[in-house]
């Protein structure tokens, strides 16, 4: 396997150059390189320093929103190799994924979608603004194992609430957990209403992971 070169990946994001982002994912897929590796410490820690600029005030929009598509340069190339490296392999779970409804926040929500796909879950994104009856009828639809969903606004935080609620008052042939994140989010608020917490795309994934055990 070839070098990985992390910190010019994550480099790419943080600068959102899409161009580059896309060359070093097409130059690692070529020479078969370690892409969990590269995802996770390379782009992922990119989108992560991204963010955290937002929070200090260094970086506004036009900064997060070019990173946001550098990530997802670089993760058009990347996932598709991954998942045919998956074909034939049962999925670990089935994710139905989403920010919930009254919040059109999208990139960290999308960043854990990349980071499940890639370590072996069947994810189902419905994007964001999802209503709670759209996380419900498609968990149902595709037999969801965890129903994850994001929310960026203390305003929009009760609708987590309600989609615990619906997902119990379903009646679920299999048990289906909900997850839930976001920057207001805590563990204690997850505890309050009956979900798990991940405070982070990759703590997401060992969220799921630990739901399913």
């Amino acid at each position: 396997m070839t070098h990985v070169d992390l910190p010019a990946m994550a480099e790419a994001i943080v600068l959102g150059d899409a161009g580059r982002a896309r060359a070093l994912a097409e130059a690692l897929v070529a020479a078969d390189g370690n892409l969990l590796l590269a995802m996770e410490q390379g782009f992922a820690a990119g989108i992560r320093q991204v963010g955290a600029l937002w929070e200090a005030g260094e970086y506004f929009l036009p900064e997060v929103v070019q990173g946001a598509e550098a990530m997802k340069a670089a993760t058009e190339v990347i996932l598709p190799r991954l998942r045919a490296s998956q074909v034939g392999h049962q999925p670990k779970g089935r994710v139905v994924l989403g920010t919930v409804e009254g919040d059109l926040h999208d990139i960290g929500k999308s960043l854990v979608g990349v980071l499940l796909s890639a370590h072996g879950f069947e994810v189902h994104d419905l994007g964001s603004d999802v209503p709670t009856g759209a996380f419900v009828a498609k968990a149902r639809e595709v037999e969801a194992d965890i129903v994850a969903a994001s929310a960026l606004l203390t305003t929009t935080m009760t609708a987590q609430r309600g989609l615990v609620q619906a997902v119990v008052a379903a009646g679920f042939a299999r048990p289906v957990r909900v997850l839930v994140g976001g920057a207001p989010t805590t563990p204690a608020w997850a505890a309050e209403i009956g979900a798990a917490h991940a405070e982070n795309a990759m703590r997401a994934v060992r969220a799921a992971e630990r739901l399913l055990r």
